[in-house]
């Protein structure tokens, strides 16, 4: 095995656990928003629709900066193999378990609510095929796209390694925010002119959900995964992102702004989304110095109540989603205002939550299931062994 000493990122952490827990109010507030979901209210309401806009627009892509951060530390740690079988049953079991127990039900669910029930039959197999896609991976998709990553990293990874070893780390002393500003918003482009290429070459395609997210998420995402790899290995990059740039700040504000007129007044059949896929990539870039630079100041510290969300904002997350369709289908129609709709949406979901990960914390079977780690039993110690300390 490989010793790799790190200190604990307790900014990092909490990052990435809020970011989770964000999806919370995400997935609530895009009831009462102006987007076209699985249940909405009556009437939109317009600063939950620009609150759910603004999480959308960034959540993910720092993230997977994290994501990509975390996976490069472990993978010193560990035998590639080995490094490998672990990532993916921290996430793989999981999402398994979340689509037999949690998504299912709830396209179930959906189904009546809806009133498409009694249409299934008359789909064809592959619409059954994509409509299952779509519904059973929903809100697990990340899992499904980290899986992906992992396996790209042991190459990747690899070769960052190789770099490292052969002494040629000059390349990062000219990497600038401006710099890296510029690489990002080339890479959206460059997404932007695939999608479009696709879109010429073979629509149907990109309405694949499996393609949609093992092709096209991860080739997305790909470039937030490396540079946290990258800024794990490389000290003056991690310094640089969590440094306080004014002008990530304005790109991040400017880039908002232009996600949000895109919103309003792009069209689906124009260039709306890959004018979409270029702001965010820029944006996510500018957010992940503005998030980390913001962890770093006000989070960097051991909290017992900070670490407690951090265990518990996987499951979580995975819990919320159905329990936020059930409010919206059978308890917003009741509340007439959407702000106090958002307000007992919050209570309502992040309650029950909370009582759920209690209940499964004293289930061993459910603990490994919707963690993916082996629970390992606490060591018994004889008389002999308890005099002998």
């Amino acid at each position: 095995m490989k010793t790799t000493s790190t200190q604990r990122e307790y900014f990092l952490d909490s990052i990435r656990a809020w970011l989770m827990l964000l999806g919370i109010p995400f997935h609530i507030s895009l009831i009462y928003s102006s987007h076209q979901w699985h249940v909405n209210s009556v009437e939109p309401s317009w600063w939950l629709t620009l609150f759910n806009d603004f999480v959308h627009s960034f959540r993910m892509q720092v993230f997977f900066v994290i994501s990509g951060y975390f996976s490069y530390m472990l993978f010193l740690r560990y035998p590639r193999v080995k490094w490998w079988k672990v990532r993916v049953e921290r996430v793989g079991i999981p999402m398994v378990t979340a689509v037999f127990f949690l998504t299912l039900p709830q396209f179930i669910m959906l189904q009546f609510v809806k009133g498409q029930a009694d249409k299934w039959h008359t789909l064809s197999g592959y619409e059954k095929y994509n409509t299952l896609a779509w519904e059973l991976i929903s809100h697990l998709w990340f899992l499904l796209v980290l899986m992906v990553l992992t396996s790209l990293g042991l190459i990747w990874f690899k070769n960052i390694s190789a770099r490292i070893t052969e002494d040629r780390p000059g390349w990062t002393k000219n990497i600038t925010l401006g710099k890296l500003s510029i690489i990002f918003l080339l890479l959206g482009v460059f997404y932007a002119a695939i999608r479009r290429i696709l879109l010429y070459v073979y629509p149907p395609i990109l309405s694949d959900g499996l393609f949609y997210f093992i092709v096209m998420q991860t080739l997305f995402y790909t470039p937030f995964f490396i540079l946290g790899a990258i800024a794990f290995k490389h000290p003056s990059i991690k310094a640089m992102l969590t440094a306080p740039s004014r002008g990530c700040a304005l790109g991040a504000v400017a880039a908002f702004v232009a996600y949000v007129v895109n919103q309003r007044y792009g069209h689906g059949d124009a260039w709306m989304y890959e004018t979409e896929y270029v702001i965010t990539m820029f944006l996510g870039l500018c957010m992940v110095n503005v998030v980390f630079s913001l962890g770093h100041r006000l989070l960097n510290f051991q909290s017992a109540r900070v670490t407690y969300f951090v265990n518990a904002s996987l499951f979580i997350y995975l819990v919320h989603h159905p329990l936020t369709l059930f409010y919206g289908a059978y308890i917003t129609p009741h509340i007439a205002s959407n702000t106090l709709g958002f307000i007992s949406g919050l209570v309502f979901v992040i309650g029950i939550a909370l009582a759920l990960y209690e209940i499964h914390l004293r289930i061993p079977m459910l603990r490994f299931l919707f963690s993916g780690k082996p629970q390992t039993k606490p060591v018994v110690k004889t008389p002999v062994e308890k005099e002998l300390q």
